[in-house]
């Protein structure tokens, strides 16, 4: 089945769920607000009868320099905060679990802040739990030092590890 994604805008929300009773109400009743306040930002995964089957948030963020692992931090300007994208929020609706749209979604966040203006280093995640965890790791993400539920992906490793992939589809 075919998807794509794109920024939220008027598309239906009310039989989005996910299973999680926090990420349905965010999507369904407050998402909105937080894109007119301008916090974050929503893209949908559309399938191809233009039902919402997922939904990622992105924002802006900063993450200290000190909770990188050293092999990290050594390799980095001595700056005290890095530019980061946050991923706030990401949710697969239950009806299309299991094709791979929670990784699709990832993706395409690595390509918006590898596009935008600003620098971005690193993708920022907060594990809800540790399926989760394992969930963000699997697609390359680091836990934080001091936190281990928040992760982190270097968005030039991330564009390096896709390159790879694309490489060896060939």
């Amino acid at each position: 089945m075919g998807f794509r994604i794109e920024p939220l805008a008027a598309h239906g929300r009310a039989a989005f769920a996910c299973g999680v009773p926090a990420l349905d109400r965010y999507f369904r009743e407050i998402v909105t607000q937080d894109i007119r306040r301008r916090v974050s930002n929503c893209f949908i995964a559309l399938s191809a009868e233009g039902t919402v089957a997922a939904y990622y948030t992105l924002a802006a963020t900063s993450l200290p320099i000190t909770d990188l692992p050293a092999e990290d931090a050594v390799k980095l300007p001595r700056y005290p905060l890095l530019p980061a994208g946050l991923i706030g929020r990401l949710a697969v609706d239950d009806r299309f679990k299991g094709q791979g749209l929670g990784s699709a979604l990832i993706v395409d966040a690595i390509g918006r802040v590898a596009r935008a203006d600003p620098a971005v280093f690193a993708l920022v995640v907060d594990a809800k739990d540790e399926a989760a965890v394992r969930f963000y790791q699997h697609l390359g993400f680091q836990s934080f030092i001091s936190h281990p539920m928040k992760l982190y992906l270097p968005v030039a490793a991330a564009l390096k590890r896709l390159a790879s992939q694309a490489q060896s589809l060939k």
